[in-house]
């Protein structure tokens, strides 16, 4: 019984101890919800801008495939290799750059037909192809076709100064944001101040040409080739959110 006596007053003081904390959590609690409370909103105004420049492109990302299909898979893949075997060749003969070129993909599958009650095997081999002189375009597809390409699957159209049009492009995207916002604030007593936030909202895009659709579909009889390329422009866009704010 002594021994219990002599533990009372260890747990009394272990309690008002955590009492103790537990209050000052509380109020610590109530302090920074009144805090923020007080926290006034800081007047702002936000709008976005877009920025376009339009250039001649000088280079052409084209992307073209070997489709191969027959009942035999090894065969299938052999005709398919040997053909892709050829389009490289022609792409080495004409000075296209090792480094200007790539295999994206290569295919190897089957379809089976359930009214015939057969399987053909369809092969397929892509590549991408950057081409730097577009004098040469007419010429390099004739030879694509020639050489055993029969599907053309894309056409970009690219400029090899793109990060400097891109830099022109956001300039003049943050001048557009900056006129809005002067145009808005034209209308009241109040006056525009320092930016807040600048969120980049730009998103890649290259026009896909309709010259790039109709090849593909003249390129399976070999007529695709050797038609006049019309380059046009580009445009590279920019487009940001601005975030002003306002003073008195």
């Amino acid at each position: 019984m002594a021994q219990l006596l002599n533990i009372e007053p260890q747990i009394s003081t272990i309690k008002k101890s955590i009492m103790k904390k537990t209050f000052l959590i509380l109020m610590t609690m109530v302090m920074t919800v009144a805090n923020a409370q007080e926290v006034k909103q800081v007047p702002m105004i936000s709008v976005s801008g877009e920025g376009k420049v339009k250039v001649a492109p000088d280079q052409v990302s084209i992307s073209v495939s070997v489709e191969t299909r027959g009942n035999n898979s090894a065969e299938v893949k052999k005709q398919n290799d040997e053909k892709i075997d050829a389009v490289i060749k022609y792409i080495k003969k004409a000075n296209i750059a090792k480094e200007d070129y790539q295999t994206q993909r290569v295919s190897l599958n089957p379809q089976y037909d359930y009214e015939k009650k057969k399987t053909t095997f369809y092969a397929t081999q892509t590549i991408n192809i950057l081409m730097k002189d577009l004098n040469k375009y007419d010429e390099l597809m004739e030879g694509l076709v020639s050489s055993g390409v029969n599907s053309i699957g894309n056409v970009e159209f690219k400029s090899s100064k793109e990060e400097l049009h891109k830099s022109e492009a956001r300039k003049l995207a943050m001048k557009n944001a900056k006129a809005k916002a002067d145009d808005f604030m034209s209308a009241t007593t109040q006056k525009l101040g320092n930016i807040i936030s600048v969120t980049d909202n730009t998103q890649a895009y290259y026009p896909r040409p309709m010259y790039a659709a109709a090849m593909e579909m003249k390129s399976f009889d070999g007529a695709g080739a050797g038609q006049t390329l019309a380059i046009g422009e580009i445009e590279i866009i920019a487009n940001v959110s601005v975030s002003y704010l306002i003073s008195n």
